[in-house]
Parts: structure tokens; C-alpha cells; sequence
């Protein structure tokens, strides 16, 4: 009889379908139950903001990931262990740069729904995927990725 060894992180749902989900959810809240005044153009300009900034954040840690040569699918088999460029200042850049859309994304809408959604998405991304992607790095990794994981913040 042989076993299957999986190599990779069992995660529940893929980060950007999650995110997708509480930005549509944003959206449709907006659609359903719309704030009666229209959010100040300073809120709108902060949106856009956090939006790119999500975007950079994302952007340079995707980087990392290709000059290691390694997946960013939490489906595949890692090959190295990133802790270079914004992976120094938070384990999950990627998804902090995902939080940040869904609060911008909204925003530059005009609407705060995304801000009040993002407490569940943080909770979900948890739940649902961080945990299993750090079982799965401690255990590919051990020592190294526990020394990381005890330098650097989850998120921030």
C-alpha cells in the first residue's frame, strides 16, 4: 500500500477567492443598504491610496517569490523559505496587501462597507489558510521557518 505524502499546505479556500467574496460582498452591501450621506472626496482619495498601496505590497512580495523560485500557489510544493524584501517586516504581505484593497477598493466607491468586512477577512485568511500554511512551512522547514516566524509579526 503507498501513501500519499502531500507537499504542500492544505488551505481551505485560495486567498484571492476569499478576498473576491468580501469585495463582492462590499459591493453588494452598498447595493442593499447604501449610506444615506455620500462619503467626503477625502475618503475617496484614501481609498485609492490603500488600494495602491495593497497593490505595491503585493506586487514586491510576488517579487520575492519569483527571485526564489518558488510557488505562490498555497497548492504547491514550496522549494524555499522567503523572508526578503516586505517578508523582513510581515509573514503575509500578500494577504495584507489583499486586506488593504478590500478596505480601499470600497472606499474609492464611496462606500465603508470594505472597512467594516475586513475584520472577517482577516479572521477567514487565519482560519482558513495562515494556519495551514504555517503547519505546513514549520514542517517543511523547521527551525528555520520557527526563528522566522519568531522574528516577524503575522501581519503587522
Amino acid at each position: 500500500m503507498s501513501e500519499n505524502i502531500v507537499d504542500h499546505a492544505e488551505v481551505k479556500i485560495h486567498p484571492p477567492v476569499l478576498t473576491s467574496i468580501h469585495v463582492a460582498g462590499a459591493v453588494s452591501l452598498n447595493w442593499l443598504m447604501p449610506f444615506p450621506e455620500s462619503l467626503p472626496q477625502i475618503f475617496k482619495t484614501f481609498g485609492i491610496v490603500f488600494v495602491l498601496a495593497g497593490l505595491t505590497l503585493a506586487f514586491l512580495a510576488i517579487r520575492e517569490f519569483g527571485r526564489a523560485h518558488t510557488t505562490l500557489d498555497p497548492h504547491g510544493a514550496v522549494s524555499a523559505l522567503v523572508t526578503s524584501g516586505p517578508y523582513r517586516f510581515s509573514r503575509n504581505p500578500i494577504y495584507l496587501g489583499f486586506v488593504c484593497t478590500l478596505i480601499g477598493l470600497p472606499l474609492a466607491l464611496g462606500t465603508v462597507w470594505g472597512a467594516a468586512l475586513s475584520p472577517i477577512l482577516v479572521l477567514g485568511l487565519n482560519a482558513l489558510v495562515i494556519r495551514y500554511e504555517e503547519a505546513y512551512l514549520e514542517k517543511k522547514f523547521g527551525e528555520a521557518y520557527t526563528g522566522y516566524r519568531s522574528r516577524v509579526r503575522r501581519w503587522l
